[in-house]
């Protein structure tokens, strides 16, 4: 399912611009059937989970950390630290078996001097010592060098996409937790993942209530905001994303990037003609826009400026493309 991302700043920029309608980016959440012990072997929906897990840019972990005698577990306790690494285990083993098969191969390409495979091999058997440890592969991708981490994601392992656990407690606990949620936070302080504490039942309530009452009720729960606000910003952290803006009268929009992207390329995600014709961006910082009052406000304050191919976007520019079809 697809769900917009919540952000505050776009009512500020809209009431600014005079926009008739204001239009979220999105992120999108793909539901995989549970997994079972033997999946990379094809137990269970084995196969079918795989090639599933393996298309997406995350892994969100749903894990129960509550007790209610109506609804059984498969293992007929309630372990979360015990699911996670059920799951893992079978990602890791997965990839083991793929990437000896596929190292093998690369080797001995490297011993007849094919540049390619002698470039890629170091990575493949780094990944491959900790697969065998019974480490996951995204414990590389902390400090290495960006060609290093391109040959790593090529090699597309489902252990080397980053890792959310959502830990799904009773409503007495969503504010505060509980003693399996610290179990889970012990667990990721070894692993480089995030967490947040959400409950399934107060999510379904909320989603009930009408807009205007819902804060009310999460105010009531202790909370600040719904857990699937706290799942997506989470999510954009994990996977190092950041939203710029287009405003105007018609509407003001927001649009999804990777950190560290270009004008150009930040273009492209409007229409790939942005992109191929860019010439320059009008930028103007989300703040300089909504104190200044606008375009025309920032520009006499020489707070819009001109940027070029080499510019990089940060999150919250408001951006006006000029480009040449």
């Amino acid at each position: 399912g697809e769900v917009a991302v919540p952000d505050s700043r776009m009512k500020k920029i809209a009431a600014v611009a005079g926009s008739k309608e204001i239009i979220p980016t999105r992120i999108s959440f793909v539901d995989i059937a549970g997994l079972v012990r033997g999946a990379s072997k094809g137990e269970g929906l084995g196969n079918k989970f795989l090639a599933t897990i393996r298309e997406v840019d995350a892994v969100v972990h749903v894990l129960r950390c509550f007790e209610d005698d109506d609804i059984t577990h498969v293992d007929g306790q309630i372990d979360p630290v015990a699911d996670a690494e059920t799951v893992e285990t079978e990602l890791m083993l997965a990839d083991l078996d793929s990437l000896e098969r596929r190292t093998e191969q690369t080797r001995k390409r490297a011993a007849s001097k094919d540049k390619e495979s002698m470039i890629v091999l170091p990575m493949m058997e780094a990944a491959l010592n900790l697969l065998r440890e019974g480490k996951p592969v995204r414990l590389l991708l902390k400090g290495i060098a960006d060609e290093d981490l391109k040959i790593l994601r090529g090699l597309n392992l489902l252990t080397s996409k980053p890792v959310l656990y959502v830990c799904n407690v009773a409503e007495s606990d969503a504010a505060t937790g509980n003693s399996q949620t610290e179990r889970v936070a012990e667990m990721i302080r070894e692993q480089d993942a995030e967490m947040v504490i959400i409950s399934a039942a107060i999510e379904a309530e909320v989603s009930q209530l009408p807009n205007d009452e819902q804060a009310e009720y999460l105010e009531s729960m202790g909370l600040e905001e719904p857990g699937l606000d706290k799942l997506i910003h989470s999510g954009y952290r994990l996977l190092d994303l950041i939203t710029y803006f287009t405003a105007g009268p018609k509407e003001t929009r927001a649009w999804t990037i990777s950190r560290g992207t270009k004008a150009p390329a930040a273009a492209g995600v409007i229409h790939t003609d942005f992109e191929r014709g860019f010439i320059r961006a009008q930028t103007i910082a989300y703040n300089d826009y909504v104190t200044l009052g606008g375009e025309v406000p920032a520009k006499e304050a020489g707070k819009a400026r001109d940027e070029g191919k080499e510019y990089v976007v940060e999150d919250g520019d408001v951006l006006m493309f000029k480009f040449n079809t």
